[in-house]
């Protein structure tokens, strides 16, 4: 890191509160423990300071890369966490949906079903959802 250069931890915390938003910063600081410190210290100097903040993306893309990852991987909390994030970062309900259901032919018909049920959730509670009617697709 040069003297020019902002320190990556402080990047990354303005980057992770922008994109998740300061009640969930807020929330997950005051549950560090010591035991997880160091891990809260990693995800926000690497995740979001080195990655997060580079210029080679808007955040709008790397909403739509986390996404398709955290489906692919299953990672449901995550991936509700990211669709408010990625609702934060200019996508819309609909450019959600079409991440998912392109989802579905790489990571599988019922990754994607399980997807949508958590994106429609979410998107309800944002109050800008897709008709919530369905249980699913």
């Amino acid at each position: 890191m040069t003297p020019d250069e902002p320190d990556p931890y402080d990047a990354g915390m303005d980057v992770r509160r922008a994109v998740l938003g300061d009640e969930h910063v807020d929330r997950a600081s005051a549950a560090t423990t010591a035991f997880t410190e160091d891990f809260q210290a990693l995800i926000t100097r690497y995740a979001w300071g080195s990655v997060w903040a580079r210029p080679g993306l808007d955040r709008h893309t790397r909403s739509v890369a986390a996404l398709t990852a955290l489906l692919a991987l299953r990672h449901w909390e995550e991936f509700e966490l990211h669709v408010r994030a990625a609702r934060t970062n200019g996508l819309t309900a609909d450019e959600i949906g079409e991440v998912i259901l392109q989802g579905a032919v790489y990571c599988g018909v019922p990754v994607a079903n399980h997807g949508f049920a958590i994106a429609q959730r979410v998107l309800a509670d944002l109050d800008d959802g897709p008709d919530t009617g369905a249980a699913g697709r």
